[in-house]
């Protein structure tokens, strides 16, 4: 996956679209902001998001900090390795740190590339 290919929301969530399956998760400047994540709390599969609202938590060392769904529609599945090492989203926030999968979604209107994202980080 390139990180170019991704969209992003000003809430610092990324999503990547392959055909009709959305991957949700958190960018890597939430990730180190948020600092070691200890607990993460996620839709279940068959719940239903809707792009804007928050949808669950992080929580961190540091901080719990809201999360916002990009995209509207039915969780498809959840990423259970995070449950067992929220760590993931640490080390590898846009690989096995995924947090779900959203079958036949609509994106949120206000996504960014990866260029305004990093312009919107780097303020």
């Amino acid at each position: 996956m390139e990180l170019s290919d991704l969209k992003y929301s000003a809430e610092h969530e990324w999503v990547a679209v392959d055909g009709d399956t959305v991957t949700v998760g958190i960018t890597d400047y939430a990730a180190e902001a948020l600092g070691d994540v200890v607990f993460v709390d996620i839709p279940e599969a068959g719940n239903e998001v809707q792009a804007g609202s928050a949808i669950g938590e992080v929580e961190s060392t540091k901080s719990v900090s809201d999360l916002f769904s990009p995209v509207s529609g039915t969780v498809s599945e959840v990423n259970e390795a995070i449950s067992e090492s929220p760590e993931l989203v640490n080390s590898d926030p846009f690989g096995q740190g995924w947090l779900f999968k959203v079958s036949g979604g609509q994106l949120a209107d206000d996504l960014m590339d990866r260029d305004a994202y990093l312009k919107l980080t780097t303020k």
